[in-house]
């Protein structure tokens, strides 16, 4: 099982239009989608989160070689603005 300090940091966060992105993700833990998008996305004015550095729990994106029973164990992740979902995880490599 994974605990909390096992988890991935989001390196780097560019998806500005995020109410998480402050600088940097501050939510405490975000989620990838089936399609490597960050479920965690919100589109806000107002900025939230926690002063942590987010980490990466769940992981819904099977095919992903980072995937290990659907959660993340990349060295570390980078997300990225998406015409689709909002934000998508650059960090995404086929298994």
């Amino acid at each position: 099982m994974t605990t909390t300090l096992e988890m991935p940091q989001v390196h780097d966060c560019s998806a500005t239009a995020c109410a998480y992105n402050d600088d940097g993700c501050h939510a405490f833990a975000i989620s990838m989608n089936s399609d490597a998008g960050c479920a965690t996305f919100l589109s806000l004015n107002d900025k939230g989160g926690l002063d942590v550095v987010a980490q990466v729990g769940a992981c819904q994106r099977s095919d992903c070689r980072f995937n290990e029973s659907l959660e993340c164990r990349a060295p570390s992740v980078r997300v990225g603005p998406s015409g689709t979902s909002g934000a998508d995880c650059l960090s995404y490599q086929a298994a």
